[in-house]
């Protein structure tokens, strides 16, 4: 699917341009979508001020688009926190002014919802390939000690300047390949999740964001290297998966079990050697695990379980909650893992329903998931050839931590996925 069909089905965001040297593009692009006699505030930290933000006011002044003074950000660590949503959002309130986001994934998020509180639009200028938050609906902040998606509407316009990009730090040009690169595993889970009758696949977000997919994936030696065609080709990608979010008006398209993993780091407040980890590194090792999981299973005989010995052993309820209260009551997020794990808990009845679904459907479920993952060998491959992280030590997660975080992620959120169908069969190495 082109840009120009994928804006089309987009709800929110109307003009998206990707190029070299496309800053100079920027106060055309403001006017055309927030019309003449619009004032702008640009928002950014100090790194994205100096980067773009400083350039992008400039050319707003040269076209004699009125500004206010800029909100930047000035923090030596940067995190989409409530906090800040409760800062910009007080200065928005006090100005006509449309917000300009200049900055990655963070800036972006805290723009996205601050301008949605304050009923503006806005437009946003990226500085990384680092996420495809930039075109989703839906910001992700950390509010009340957990990692949580915020609806509000994407940006009406976006500006992706190639020149920029590719002077961004490696490591977060490789954070968003991985990011990208997980969209294989999150097609698979979807795919999982349509075949068992939890959620069916939506034609045009599927294509938005799979059709593209392996092409803006094909040359991580180029990307770590800042090579024009692939980091443009990355961006693209990227940007694409938030259009289809936004078609959906759900993150279903862009995630699945491999997010998972992330979420739960930073609800945990994982940190290595002080600092956070990035989202994309978090979800490339996470993207790996559930490519090993889904190895598992494809290696398995599941087209020969026994479904009623599986139903019988199927806990309550009571039981589940049971079990989720054991693995959280330490954390400040117990209440939403309980919430969750009761929006999707199934029946013993709905649970052999989807069993049978699984065995009868066992050769076009084997041939789907086939055509659609990649084998885990070449995944390490590419994912390390573009400089994301391969092995879990990497980020400061040791491989009992990784286990248990397999056994506590189906817990955290209300989507089916790889892990949910082995904790219900009790296999594939999600069972705890």
């Amino acid at each position: 699917m082109t840009i120009k069909e994928a804006l089309n089905s987009a709800s929110d965001t109307k003009a998206l341009i990707i190029g070299a040297g496309s800053l100079a593009q920027a106060a055309q692009q403001f006017r055309e979508q927030f019309g003449d006699g619009s004032k702008a505030l640009i928002v950014a930290d100090n790194n994205t001020w100096r980067v773009a933000g400083k350039e992008v006011s400039e050319r707003f002044r040269t076209a004699g688009i009125i500004q206010d003074e800029p909100f930047i950000f000035d923090y030596p660590e940067l995190h989409a926190e409530y906090k800040h949503i409760d800062a910009l959002t007080e200065a928005l309130k006090k100005t006509v002014a449309i917000p300009v986001a200049v900055g990655s994934g963070t800036i972006n998020d805290l723009v996205k919802l601050s301008s949605h509180l304050t009923g503006k639009r806005y437009m946003c200028v990226a500085t990384a390939a680092s996420v495809d938050g930039y075109t989703s609906f839906g910001a992700s902040i950390t509010y009340n000690g957990a990692k949580q998606t915020f609806e509000c509407p994407a940006p009406q316009a976006c500006l992706a300047d190639t020149n920029v990009i590719g002077l961004a730090p490696a490591d977060m040009t490789a954070a968003g390949y991985a990011d990208l690169f997980s969209k294989i595993t999150g097609g698979a889970d979807w795919i999982l999740a349509d075949r068992l009758g939890e959620d069916p696949i939506d034609s045009t977000s599927w294509h938005i964001v799979q059709d593209s997919l392996h092409d803006a994936l094909a040359d991580p030696e180029g990307v770590r290297k800042g090579d024009t065609k692939a980091t443009a080709a990355l961006i693209e990608g990227l940007m694409m998966s938030g259009f289809a979010m936004q078609s959906l008006r759900s993150s279903r398209p862009a995630s699945g079990a491999e997010h998972y993993f992330s979420h739960l780091w930073d609800m945990e407040h994982h940190r290595f050697k002080g600092e956070y980890v990035s989202h994309g590194f978090q979800v490339s090792i996470g993207t790996l695990t559930v490519l090993g999981l889904y190895e598992q299973f494809l290696k398995s005989s599941f087209e020969n379980i026994d479904i009623e010995a599986v139903c019988n052993n199927h806990p309550t309820l009571e039981d589940v909650e049971k079990k989720v209260v054991n693995l959280f009551k330490d954390s400040d997020f117990l209440d939403r893992c309980l919430s969750e794990t009761r929006a999707k808990y199934v029946t013993r009845k709905r649970l052999a329903e989807q069993l049978h679904l699984l065995v009868d459907q066992a050769p076009e479920i084997r041939a789907s998931l086939g055509k659609q993952l990649i084998d885990l060998q070449t995944a390490r491959e590419r994912l390390q050839l573009v400089g994301a992280p391969v092995d879990p030590e990497q980020i400061g997660i040791t491989h009992e931590r990784l286990h248990h975080t397999i056994i506590k992620a189906p817990y955290i959120r209300n989507r089916f996925t790889i892990l949910d169908l082995g904790v219900r069969i009790g296999g594939i190495g999600v069972s705890g």
